[in-house]
């Protein structure tokens, strides 16, 4: 096995070694069937879609994804395993990639559980599945923009709640870039252009589209394009700490 392969088995396994990982996925269910049933009036909406379901994601995750990736780096930090990590005969690029990839897959899982939902709309209507595996491909891209973002945050600090708090702040500016009060604000004295460029760096313009079953390759780049960009700054932020 890789020394890839190998992190990322350690890492997957280490989730549910305690029971942090089933209260994530416990608290990740519940929340997505009220906001799914209940907040988003999915039976009063009377159409056979999830589009209710996926509304809630970009602000679902924007507090559960950091909760997963502030422990990615600064738990090694903090209990000084980092130290005995960088002197492996492993790359810098296998324990980001690694550590990133076994946290991408346990939110995956926990998006899996959610099939329950996708029950209850098939045996109500005759919804568009297709429409439905984009948005949960959307979604779960969306998940590993926040983790990858969670996972510099992390790199950044030994103090997880630190990690916490810059990774729900950093994701909040990429989702509030295209809240519409926030594009009517530039509008209102910047050029169509830069308005434009600020909408398409928004989370919530990008999973929106995915959500409603548009799949488009450049939605498609832009999310593994943030998650390469944020993860190379990763590596960075962890070569030049490890001094510290």
């Amino acid at each position: 096995m890789s020394n890839l392969g190998v992190i990322f088995k350690r890492e997957l396994g280490s989730y549910f070694a305690t029971p942090l990982a089933y209260i994530f996925i416990v608290i990740f269910l519940v929340l997505s069937a009220l906001f799914t049933f209940d907040l988003g009036g999915f039976y009063t909406a009377g159409q056979a879609d999830l589009n209710a379901f996926f509304s809630f994601h970009s602000w679902l995750y924007l507090f559960l994804v950091p909760a997963i990736a502030m422990r990615l780096w600064a738990e090694e930090r903090k209990s000084g395993t980092i130290e005995l990590l960088m002197t492996l005969p492993v790359s810098r690029t296998d324990m980001v990639l690694g550590k990133f990839l076994a946290a991408w897959v346990f939110v995956g899982i926990a998006l899996l559980l959610t099939f329950p939902i996708v029950l209850t709309v098939n045996y109500l209507g005759n919804p568009d599945n297709g429409a439905i595996f984009t948005g949960y491909l959307g979604s779960w891209l969306l998940a590993g923009g926040y983790l990858a973002i969670g996972s510099c945050m992390s790199a950044a600090t030994k103090n997880q709640v630190i990690a916490f708090i810059l990774s729900v702040v950093v994701c909040f500016i990429f989702i509030a870039a295209g809240i519409p009060m926030v594009l009517d604000f530039f509008s209102a004295w910047a050029p169509q252009w830069l308005v434009d460029a600020i909408a398409s760096f928004s989370f919530q313009v990008r999973f929106s589209a995915l959500s409603h079953g548009v799949l488009e390759l450049h939605d498609l780049l832009y999310f593994f394009s943030l998650m390469a960009g944020w993860l190379f700054a990763t590596a960075i932020v962890i070569d030049l700490k490890k001094a510290d």
